[in-house]
């Protein structure tokens, strides 16, 4: 009696498809984009509230799993995010939840969102900037304005604190911070003011694992997401990376 082996998962059935992956040279396409756009965020954010820098091998192993060479998206959106239906890029680009903070100056004109649907290296720069804005956590906090030092002003009947903010561009907490003690305000009473402003700042990362990456990028779509991120970090490590010129 023959007994029939269980049919293999589709897990299992992709892990063997990538196998192949470290010796096919169409899998290192974007190797050196890779390098050079991790490179760039680690330079952009470097020293920002403790951030260490992104391995590169952690993002072509996210591309592998997120199209990959066999995929038709790998000359276009190998990083996927912009597909039909992603709210990723939007959120990135808005400005609204912080992507403004993690992209580097020179791409802040040139990525789009229409550049990084239909250009590869924009995508790839698109994705690792979502990615660290997912793992950024930042907040709202009074920013004193660069080139601006604290300067005296006398206290005017009916002046508040919210009322002196306004006039003189700075915040209720820079007012407080520069005037400690301070608690009602008294005409003719010389206060301190320093030019500030409310922004968001970051303020902490994150750790960045293929777990957190599962949760924060694919957000649950596929359940073996970070279990595939695993197989695909430990097979980019074997393989040769492509030449890069420096």
């Amino acid at each position: 009696m023959t007994i029939q082996s269980a049919e293999k998962s589709g897990f299992d059935k992709w892990v063997d498809g990538i196998r192949a992956a470290p010796g096919n040279p169409a899998w290192r396409t974007w190797d050196c984009e890779i390098r050079l756009a991790v490179d760039e965020y680690n330079r952009h954010l470097a020293g920002v509230a403790g951030y260490r820098p992104l391995d590169w091998y952690l993002i072509k192993a996210m591309l592998w799993v997120e199209s990959g060479a066999a995929s038709n998206e790998w000359t276009r959106k190998p990083m996927q995010i912009g597909v039909p239906g992603d709210p990723g890029l939007t959120a990135f680009l808005s400005g609204k939840e912080g992507g403004e903070l993690i992209i580097p100056p020179a791409w802040r004109v040139r990525l789009t969102a229409q550049s990084a649907k239909a250009m590869p290296a924009h995508n790839i720069r698109a994705g690792i900037g979502y990615l660290l804005m997912r793992m950024a956590i930042s907040e709202h906090r009074t920013v004193p304005h660069a080139g601006h030092h604290a300067q005296q002003v006398a206290v005017k009947p009916g002046d508040s604190l919210d009322r002196m903010a306004r006039m003189y561009g700075t915040t209720v907490e820079s007012l407080r911070n520069l005037n400690p003690g301070v608690t009602v305000l008294r005409p003719g009473q010389i206060l301190k003011y320093q030019k500030a402003s409310i922004q968001r700042v970051i303020t902490a990362w994150r750790p960045i694992t293929t777990s957190t990456i599962a949760q924060r990028y694919n957000g649950g779509g596929d359940l073996h997401y970070a279990k595939k991120l695993d197989v695909a970090l430990t097979l980019v490590k074997t393989g040769t990376p492509a030449s890069c010129v420096q």
